[in-house]
């Protein structure tokens, strides 16, 4: 693909972004999670590893070299996963209450898959 770095670039900012917006809503104790503020839980800075992940994939997705572009694959898929990971932990119902899923949780799920896609498409000329 032509832009699939470019693409990917704004999609690793995107995910970041996707860190501050709200994850979900606990409604017996009234709190707001998103990737950074998670207080009155349990679940710490889900956010925090995506989008150190996002900031390395947005930097590797610059550098044109071979060795960039195999490493980004490998963090591309690791953010991917944590996103599938921290959807299965805040999505889930504890003690028969489940938490109102908001629309950040679902961004930051598709933005890092098509980020990990986007890993797979690098434009570089290979000299043979």
């Amino acid at each position: 693909m032509k832009y699939s770095q470019q693409i990917g670039m704004v999609l690793a900012l995107a995910v970041i972004a996707a860190c501050w917006m709200p994850w979900v809503y606990i409604e017996s104790k009234d709190i707001w999670v998103d990737g950074f503020h998670a207080k009155g839980t349990n679940f710490g800075r889900p956010g925090l590893f995506i989008a150190y992940t996002a900031g390395i994939s947005f930097v590797l997705f610059l550098v044109n070299k071979i060795w960039a572009k195999r490493i980004n694959v490998f963090i591309g898929s690791f953010a991917f996963a944590w996103s599938i990971r921290n959807y299965l932990i805040l999505s889930a119902c504890f003690a028969g209450e489940c938490p109102q899923k908001q629309v950040g949780l679902y961004l930051m799920v598709v933005l890092s898959a098509i980020m990990m896609v986007m890993s797979f498409l690098p434009k570089i000329k290979l000299t043979a």
